[in-house]
């Protein structure tokens, strides 16, 4: 059976590892050699734990979704990320790195958002420990996220508008790692399972609470710590990674990630990355990328700012590669008749990345007596602009 965790030198399967500038090589040794042993450590773990529980509000409820799963003809439950502080995933991370940053001495914290889930749940961290703040954001997810960008503003980050490429994640992402060359006093927070080792294996190991609490909740309903499918959207992918990481070597639990087709996979207008990819380096690491012959990345489109992504992180394109994950996609018209669907059956508005995962219950067929978790990576808050213009559209 394949491992799907990182290996020591930080790979995972072919991709992986630290595609770095010389200048960064300082900053990256710094958390490869101190990273393992601190999260180890019992002080770090009770502060980690203790925020989980009282801060973010730990664990988040494992929700049987009886419309639904009567529409689907199987037994379908959502892990309700939504329902932490902050209002998503993200946030289980940006503990985690934060205490490891206080750690290694860190006073100033850069970070880069698509959605502004993860910005927001930066700025939270850095307001509880008292940290600068600089958030890195796409002009065009500034617009279109515009109620996260004044809850950062809110909790004291700086937010710097990316104006260069696409304005999206991708261009968020390469400002912040400019930032970070110039200025080594400064922990880069990443938000997802992306960039060099030993980021991919940190966000994934700081996720895995998901996937933990998952095991133990669907024991106390089911009787089985292991569901039949488990269904994630995946841009850069933490929050598929969280839920998935407790069951990569468990082969009967089915492992299913969505992707945002876009306006359509062949389009031109897509972030479906396994459907369109090839191996390059992005953002510090070999993985999956949508790129041209000669290896210029291709600009990616979603409705769905978190999902606007020319790439998965290595753990993903492991999963794809070995076969131990299915990846399939979602158009941004899918999703959005999906959410209304959820919200209309179950009372739930879903963010909009989640919604990818939600569609694709059209696609799939499950048989009557199975459990399928769906992790509701994020709350629909965010995106109600963006839904109400579309179906008015």
């Amino acid at each position: 059976m394949s491992n799907y965790k990182v290996d020591e030198n930080g790979y995972y399967g072919k991709f992986g590892g630290a595609y770095i500038p010389e200048m960064l090589h300082p900053h990256i040794e710094e958390l490869k050699n101190n990273f393992r042993h601190i999260i180890a450590e019992e002080e770090f773990q009770t502060e980690f734990s203790s925020l989980l529980k009282d801060y973010v509000g730990r664990p988040t409820p494992l929700y049987y979704a009886s419309r639904m799963s009567e529409l689907y003809q199987t037994n379908i439950y959502f892990k309700r990320e939504d329902l932490n502080h902050t209002g998503a995933h993200k946030v289980n991370n940006t503990i985690g790195q934060i205490l490891l940053a206080k750690r290694l001495g860190k006073t100033r914290i850069i970070a880069e958002t698509g959605a502004g889930q993860h910005g927001v749940a930066t700025a939270t961290v850095c307001a509880l420990m008292g940290l600068e703040c600089i958030v890195y954001m796409g002009a065009k997810d500034v617009e279109r996220q515009a109620p996260n960008v004044n809850r950062m503003k809110m909790l004291g980050a700086k937010v710097e508008a990316v104006h260069s490429g696409s304005k999206t994640l991708k261009d968020a992402t390469n400002e912040a790692i400019r930032d970070w060359i110039n200025n080594p006093d400064t922990y880069y927070l990443i938000g997802s399972v992306v960039g060099p080792h030993p980021y991919p294996e940190m966000v994934a190991l700081f996720q895995s609470v998901i996937s933990d609490e998952i095991k133990w909740q669907l024991k106390e309903k089911t009787g089985s710590e292991f569901p039949d499918a488990v269904i994630a959207c995946v841009g850069g992918g933490s929050n598929a990674a969280g839920a998935f990481y407790h069951f990569t070597n468990h082969p009967n639990t089915r492992l299913i990630a969505v992707e945002a087709a876009g306006e359509g996979v062949n389009t031109g207008k897509s972030a479906a990355t396994t459907a369109l990819g090839s191996i390059g380096i992005l953002h510090g690491s070999k993985s999956l990328m949508m790129q041209t012959v000669d290896g210029q990345i291709v600009e990616p489109h979603s409705i769905s700012a978190g999902l606007d992504y020319p790439g998965i992180g290595p753990f993903h394109a492991h999963l794809y590669d070995t076969k131990r994950g299915e990846f399939y996609s979602a158009t941004d018209e899918e999703a959005v008749k999906s959410a209304y669907e959820l919200t209309k059956l179950e009372g739930i508005i879903p963010a909009l990345e989640t919604a990818h995962a939600t569609a694709i219950l059209k696609k799939l067929k499950f048989k009557k007596e199975e459990n399928v978790v769906i992790n509701l990576s994020g709350r629909g808050d965010k995106d109600l602009a963006t839904y109400i213009s579309y179906i008015n559209e």
